[in-house]
Parts: C-alpha cells; structure tokens; sequence
C-alpha cells in the first residue's frame, strides 16, 4: 500500500491538530510513551516532530509533509512547498504574533532605542535578521523558556510569542513592535508535490482540513414552512445566506435548510418560529466545503 510520511506536531499544536483532523473525518490516536501516532487512515504513516524542526525534515524528504508554523518555516530558512494556509493555533483561530516586548516602565519606545541593548528569543534566526534590516546592533541570545520573566532583570527586551497578549500583560510588558505573524501552514518537498498519488493525497486532506476549519462556529438549520410564510421566513435569514428549499410530498409545504453562523442562531430561532417555520432542527457541522 502507497503511503504518505506526515510530520504530526508534537506540543502546543498537537491537541488542537488531533480535533482538527477528527473533524475531518481522520481519526488519530497519540500513545503518551509512542512517537507513531496510530491513524484509521492507513495511508497514513504518521510521526510526532516538534514544529520548530518540521520544515528542515521536510524538506529533506524524511517527510513528505507536515504541519507547523509559518513563523518556524521563516526560522529554519527551509525550502518548502506550501500546500494550504491552516488558520489555527494552539488556543483559537486567530493568526499568532511575534512581538519585540519591553517592561512597561521602559523608557524604550522604539527598536531603535535598543542600540547595544541585549534581547532574549527563542526565535533567533528570525530575529537577527529583524535587527540587521533595522540597522540596529543588539546582543541577542537564545531563551530556552520563561522569556517574558526576563525582561528588565536579564536582559532589555524580548520577542515573545504572542496569542491574545494576556501572557505580556500578566508579566507587565508593552509591546513596541509586531514582528511576524503566523499561522499554521500544511507543508511538502518537491519531489513529493510532484508524485502524483501523493499530491493527490495531500490535496484532498487539505479540502477535509479546510472544510473542517470552515464549519468552526457555523452551525445547520432545517425546518418545514407552508408556502404563504416562505417570504417572511427568508427575509429574516441573514442577506448573504441562501437557503436549499425543497417541495414537500404535500404542495403547500416546503423544507428549508440553511448554514448559519452559531452566534444568531439564538435570534433567528424565535423568529423564523413566528414567522411560521416548525420542525426546526440544529444541528452542528464537522465539515463546510465551499
């Protein structure tokens, strides 16, 4: 049987990874002592790898893909195919930043206040060459953790990763600049993206992925209305949402289905009643396919 190496990531990507491919339709299992995750897809060949060394085994050909993120493909400096934008991270579906912090009390306001100054990052690479293009000289040194607790003790900023900004506030940090911003990319080598099964194969998992982050807070509406309320039940329906409506067996009664966002639901629900809909289903989706 063909396979596809994927690189899984192993960390803070992994939990929301698992959910992501379960809503898609595959079914991975982690071991807490395996580093071979087991999948009900059996073209699958899975490993766990960290996402800061995902792009480098990538591009190697140890794996024929892999999920990370964009920050740590821009890190490594590996040469990689992408083959979808996954919009997810390890608390949320918002991009991830990476931010130059200073203590809040800090008379610095600018990167160009930080001539000659020292800065703690797990993301060095990156942020060397931040500096350089800047034009500014600073001593940067690798943080092997507990960054933001450095700032103003150890060393005079840091570039820190950043999801909602709580850990910064928490630490009592400001932020003076964005430096990048990332979101996690489904990614191959060029001689994988050119065997045609395994693009295949690639291409159709990043449909499923993406159809399953699509359907996040989305949620599917059925319900039966008699022909002399159809209008006023769909002009109560968001403008840009175009219902499925169906002939019943009985002609004075149609069915309407309809994708909403979760959030109205609770409005429309009374509404669409009023206005004569019954039956009316809620029902949650895994995936949404455009």
């Amino acid at each position: 049987m063909k396979k596809l190496k994927l690189g899984f990531p192993k960390g803070s990507l992994q939990d929301p990874t698992i959910e992501l491919f379960r809503r898609a339709g595959i079914k991975i299992d982690v071991s807490a002592r395996s580093y071979y995750p087991i999948s009900d897809d059996d073209e699958l060949e899975i490993m766990l790898m960290r996402s800061q060394e995902m792009a480098i085994y990538v591009q190697n050909g140890f794996f024929d893909a892999g999920i990370t993120g964009y920050d740590w493909i821009c890190e490594s400096g590996a040469t990689v195919k992408e083959v979808c934008e996954l919009n997810y991270a390890k608390s949320g579906f918002k991009p991830v930043r990476w931010v130059l912090a200073v203590p809040e009390d800090s008379k610095i306001k600018s990167v160009n206040d930080l001539q000659g100054k020292r800065i703690a990052t797990e993301l060095l690479s990156y942020t060397k060459k931040y500096f350089k293009k800047n034009k500014v000289r600073v001593d940067i040194e690798f943080s092997w953790g507990a960054t933001e607790a450095k700032a103003g003790k150890f060393v005079d900023a840091v570039v820190e990763l950043t999801e909602t900004g709580s850990s910064l506030r928490a630490n009592k940090l400001k932020v003076i600049d964005e430096m990048l911003v990332s979101t996690t990319r489904f990614i191959t080598n060029a001689k994988a993206f050119d065997d045609r099964w395994k693009r295949e194969k690639m291409e159709n998992m990043a449909m499923l992925l993406k159809g399953a982050l699509a359907s996040e807070g989305m949620v599917g509406l059925k319900m039966n209305i008699p022909i002399g309320s159809l209008e006023k039940v769909v002009s109560v329906l968001p403008a840009l949402k175009k219902p499925t409506i169906s002939q019943l067996s009985d002609k004075n009664w149609v069915a309407l289905e309809v994708v909403l966002e979760e959030k109205t639901v609770k409005k429309i629900i009374p509404a669409i009643k009023r206005s004569g809909a019954t039956g009316i289903i809620e029902y949650s989706l895994n995936k949404v396919i455009y």
